[in-house]
């Protein structure tokens, strides 16, 4: 594969050179095209060959061609440095890191502005979702944000990039600026609709077995007993050992035979048609028929126009997203208005707002628990179950008529309840009205000297609700059982903004020029409200309502929440320019955060930077038309959350005599605490050829962070078992690269390819005191977490015991597991990623794909883990090496011989048993580290054909322009490793990385998409 790629990389720019030179004098391309005028931070726009730092633009086109739910979802693979993975779950969150982990605790996610205005993206989701501990996946901020609107993106990445944001830019900045209106004789009008179907990546669905019935040990019934007359299910006084365990929720029972009658799960509930009637003993139809087609339609609608003196624009867009899964969808209505008016030469007044009201129902639940309905059809299932009766039964009685329950004469329920019982009945509702944007005004004092003042502001209110049935399962899952909840969370979350921005841009004489800025920043963060949770069930079956409590509500039910933050900033920052060709920048910034201790409130960190454009030195601009060398060096801080200062105390529930008591967090609070603090040096070269033919972008960057605030461990006689405290570091160094290449380039014909690619090495230098471990996460044994000399996404568990390179086998031909519990087992950290973006245009047609690729960056699946324990998987039956069924006993040819040698040192030939779950593949006795897999991919991420019909068609019609297209997303995971899933599927955004539990599988989209300027 090497050799072909790179075969392919010299042909190409082989290829171009040839073309290039050929066609050199025709070749109107300006160089322009790669430098241009960029947003930067805080809005401020500069022209790009200025900047000493690392920026990458990504047009409006790019993200709306192919819709998407998630304005994140269509940055994925654009950017070098951007690392973009998502839950995979219908209006599901995703993680947006640039340049790899940076703080521990802390968010890592990049600071999202639009227009100036900084957006919330958090979830709120619970907080043991992303160490798999279940809960609902509700959608990061950036899903507010319409694809259709945005004009551009600018992805700041480094420390000197984002310094004047303050602490909330130390993780980058990804900004989007809108579509604004223009001058126009007339009213503009555009209009997009899109309509795609989803259907399920099959390579991301478990492939089941069918040739075994559920139980744990190769029988499927219930022992006959009789002594004591059991079991005798239809009261003839036979007994009956044909009655189907089915409580038994693993599949190392009996073979199928259809000659065998047996009381499977729907002969034994009363009511069901097949109630007391034996049926065949057949496979049932698996648990992969759930995933229906996905339906997503997206119109939208904008007006706009302006003159000398003002320009407005006005879009509404509506979107309707029917899920794959029964009882799910979302509705989103989203406004936006932008406006500008020069009240004269000198004053200048702009606003810009967005409204959108999202609804949401049957969102999925992810991680470990039974609503999750991928938790039991990766690991535990029963493969005698058919999926249609199940949903026959429900349809039926509109029960929780379960083929999981304990025992054939009460019929209660056991771990799983009925799927459709599940997502009828068990389902959330979510509604969300957000407000975000800005109003301000520019005063031009002189041609050389302007003020902007501005306030943004980003606010939205919450109301998620979460119903469980009376009825439902009572094990593993709730306190209550089967006894009903109903939980609401009310919160209501805003940003705002104050700005004051002094512009300088002044010519010192004909070779210099002085660019600066010098300003503040007041920012106040809020977020209140409360969630509640019924009290031991619920007194009326479907009375979803706090009142309908089965017992009075005590602290421990209630749980309200006040949070205030404030900061405020002074910042400055200069740019010297020689001749248009050597830029010398510094920034200055000082913060003060209420969430620090009085003595540590006020940090402040700079950056200094420098660009030389070497090309305007050159005489002949004819084959090296541009070339930048860029340095930069700057340091940022990071505060921390509210109340982490001082210890508080939190009531606990009353007892039944009125009197009530008081407790603590577990983690110590520190009035001592500093800000974290991120140093970071970059460098890098950019190159334009032949009119901008063949040019790249290359940067190289080491970054360390510092006093991480982090819990570590304490004695336990201090009254707490962590305390918050500044310790630790990690270091990040990487590098960056963009490649265009223009092959070919003619009136009608153009082919153009972009590559990007990065590498980030992370390493844990530093952790508080003797610790060499900050766990993030856990699954069962297996923890995920920073560790000292390592990475931060270092999984830890179970490995296999190696002797001279090969692992070795046991005496009962099992391999032997580490003494130590907690080995270095993987890597959650990738080697490198890559994309490829292809784009050809023929007269009016245009066709584009993006392959996207990642290299390295280890799961542990505990999907894997359970499914090869319980028997669900087709690796668990089959024929073994001899020809044998593999569930065969040792005696009858059966069992496997694992790979690797015995104790002395020989090649293993011990043939081990695989008569049940504790068999040599399956969580029980297989090493944690045979569940690590390498996460690598190579997906054709998107595709867009389009026609845009020619003018002399649309005549004389009020019709400008009109642009058909057909358009697919994740249309192909070209190659993986993972099983049975998709190695980008995360449980929720978060900092824990390198485990997947319950993983949702991956959709294919398909659709079409008309766009029309009137």
């Amino acid at each position: 594969m090497k050799k072909l790629t790179t075969g392919l990389l010299v042909l190409v720019l082989t290829s171009s050179l040839a073309v290039a030179n050929a066609q050199q004098k025709k070749d109107t391309i300006k160089t322009k095209e790669i430098e241009g005028v960029v947003v930067t931070a805080l809005g401020i726009k500069r022209e790009k060959r200025s900047l000493g730092y690392s920026t990458t633009e990504v047009k409006g086109d790019q993200i709306s061609n192919v819709p998407v739910a998630n304005v994140s979802d269509a940055l994925a693979g654009q950017v070098a440095g951007l690392n973009i993975t998502q839950s995979g779950t219908m209006g599901g969150s995703a993680n947006v890191v640039i340049r790899g982990i940076k703080s521990l605790t802390s968010s890592n996610q990049a600071l999202i502005v639009v227009d100036g205005t900084p957006i919330n993206n958090d979830t709120f989701n619970k907080g043991n979702m992303a160490s798999g501990g279940g809960g609902y996946d509700y959608a990061n901020g950036m899903a507010d944000i319409n694809p259709n609107d945005i004009e551009s993106v600018n992805v700041l990445k480094g420390a000197a990039a984002s310094a004047l944001y303050g602490s909330r830019g130390m993780n980058g900045v990804v900004m989007i600026t809108t579509k604004k209106g223009k001058k126009s004789r007339k009213v503009g009008v555009e209009f997009n609709s899109s309509i795609t179907l989803g259907t399920v990546d099959k390579s991301t669905l478990p492939k089941y077995q069918h040739e075994y019935g559920g139980g744990t040990s190769g029988r499927s019934f219930y022992n006959v007993d009789p002594a004591n007359g059991y079991p005798d299910i239809n009261g003839d006084g036979i007994l009956d050992g044909n009655i189907v365990n089915t409580y038994n929720d693993s599949s190392f029972g009996t073979r199928f035979d259809p000659n065998l009658l047996v009381y499977n799960w729907d002969s034994q509930y009363p009511g069901l048609p097949n109630y007391l009637k034996p049926t065949p003993w057949i496979a049932g139809k698996d648990p992969n028929m759930i995933w229906n087609t996905s339906t997503t339609y997206q119109n939208s609608i904008a007006f706009s126009a302006g003159n000398e003196k003002g320009k407005y624009r006005l879009g509404y867009t509506n979107f309707y997203q029917q899920g794959a899964l029964v009882n799910s969808e979302i509705k989103k209505n989203t406004l936006d208005f932008s406006a500008d008016y020069n009240f004269t030469d000198k004053l200048n007044v702009f606003a810009n707002i967005s409204y959108i009201n999202t609804r949401g129902k049957g969102r999925a639940y992810t991680g470990y628990e039974s609503r999750n309905p991928m938790q039991g059809f990766r690991g535990w299932w029963n493969m005698g179950v058919d999926m249609d009766k199940q949903r026959q039964a429900y349809e039926l009685t509109r029960k929780n008529m379960t083929w999981n329950i304990q025992d054939w004469e009460t019929q209660t329920v056991g771990y799983t309840d009925n799927y459709f019982f599940n997502r009828y009945e068990n389902y959330e509702t979510d509604t969300r009205n957000r407000y975000f944007g800005n109003a301000g005004l520019n005063y031009k004092f002189t041609d050389w000297l302007s003020f902007m003042g501005r306030y943004t502001f980003d606010t939205f209110d919450d109301l998620r609700e979460e119903r469980v049935a009376i009825g439902s399962s009572d094990q593993g899952r709730l306190s209550n059982g089967g006894k009903g909840e109903y939980y609401v969370m009310m919160q209501k979350v805003y940003e705002m903004n104050y700005d004051g921005i002094l512009n300088i841009n002044k010519d010192l004489g004909s070779d210099f020029n002085l660019n600066g800025n010098v300003g503040f920043n007041i920012r106040r963060n809020k977020r209140y409200g409360m969630s509640v949770v019924t009290n031991a069930g619920l007194k009326v079956p479907g009375l979803y309502s706090i009142t309908n409590s089965r017992e009075p509500l005590t602290e421990k039910n209630l749980d309200d929440f006040d949070e205030t933050k404030s900061n405020l900033g002074l910042f400055a920052q200069a740019s010297l320019g020689y001749k248009n060709m050597l830029f010398v920048d510094g920034s200055y910034r000082r913060d003060r955060s209420s969430t620090l201790p009085t003595n540590n409130s006020w940090y402040g960190y700079y950056s200094l930077s420098g660009s030389f454009v070497f090309s305007e030195l050159l005489k002949s601009k004819d084959k090296i038309n541009f070339g930048k060398v860029r340095l930069n060096y700057a340091e940022v801080g990071n505060d921390t959350d509210p109340f982490n200062l001082r210890n508080t105390y939190i009531f606990n529930p009353g007892f039944n005599n009125g009197a009530f008591s008081a407790g603590s967090s577990a983690i110590s609070k520190n009035p001592e605490l500093r800000p974290e603090r991120m140093k970071e040096l970059e460098a890098g070269l950019e190159m334009g050829f032949f009119r901008n033919r063949l040019s790249f972008d290359v940067s190289v960057y080491k970054q360390k962070t510092e006093d991480l605030i982090t819990p570590t461990d304490i004695s336990g006689a201090s009254g707490f078992t962590k305390m918050w405290v500044n310790a630790g570091s990690i270091e990040n160094k990487g590098i960056e690269a963009r490649l265009t290449v223009v092959p070919i380039k003619t009136s009608n014909f153009t082919w153009e390819l972009t590559g990007n690619w990065s590498k980030n090495k992370s390493k844990v230098t530093e952790i508080q005191g003797d610790n060499d471990f900050l766990q993030l996460a856990k699954m069962w044994n297996v923890t995920s977490g920073a560790k000292l000399g390592e990475s931060t996404g270092t999984i830890r568990g179970t490995n296999f015991v190696y002797l001279n390179g090969e692992k070795v086998v046991g005496a009962n031909g099992i391999y032997l597991l580490s003494d130590d519990p907690q080995e270095v087992i993987g890597d959650a950290v990738p080697d490198w990623r890559g994309s490829i973006m292809n784009t050809l245009r023929y007269k009016n047609f245009s066709l584009s794909f993006l392959i996207d690729i990642k290299k390295g960056g280890d799961v542990y699946s505990q999907d894997m883990a359970f499914g090869l324990l319980s028997g669900l998987y087709e690796e668990t039956a089959g024929l073994n090496d001899l020809g044998n069924p593999i569930r065969n006993t040792l005696a009858n040819g059966g069992g496997v011989i694992l790979p690797g040698v015995k104790a002395d040192g020989t090649p293993n030939d011990i043939r081990a048993s695989f008569t049940n779950v504790n068999n040599p593949y399956g969580y029980n006795r297989a090493p944690e580290a045979m569940h690590v897999y390498d996460g690598s991919f190579v997906k054709l991420r998107n595709v867009t054909l389009s026609y845009k019909l020619p003018k002399e068609m649309l005549g004389n019609t009020f019709i400008e322009s009109l642009t058909l297209s057909v358009i697919g997303r994740n249309l192909w995971i070209i190659h993986k490793n993972l099983p049975y899933s998709d190695p980008e599927a995360i449980m929720g955004a978060g900092n824990a990385i390198g485990f997947q539990n319950g993983a949702h599988p991956t959709y294919r989209e398909i659709g079409a998409s008309v766009k029309v300027e009137f």
